[in-house]
């Protein structure tokens, strides 16, 4: 079994897609190109950085035009340098 392993500060996300054809209330197809890309994804893997605020599980927002998309094994990912990640997604108790 093959797997990626980044180097150099870099981060491996997977990226899940909703392939879904997604429709206009008016029944307009929305096409690939017009759709938002997701800015939100899982972290598969980190090169070894110090004091790192993040781990393989965690869910990140990353930053728009971020990193290298790549298919690899079947999947989506994306390589990207770990100061592209803007934010940690975390679970929170309701007011």
């Amino acid at each position: 079994m093959k797997e990626l392993q980044p180097i150099n500060q870099n981060v491996l996300l997977e990226i899940t897609e909703n392939r879904a054809e997604q429709r206009t209330a008016s029944g307009i197809i929305i096409p690939d190109s017009a759709k938002e890309k997701q800015r939100v994804a899982k972290v598969i893997a980190i090169s070894k950085i110090e004091n790192a605020e993040i781990a393989p599980g965690d869910e990140v927002l990353y930053k728009e035009y971020a990193g290298t998309e790549i298919e690899f094994d079947g999947r989506i990912l994306l390589l990207l340098p770990y100061n592209e990640i803007l934010s940690k997604v975390v679970e929170t108790e309701s007011i």
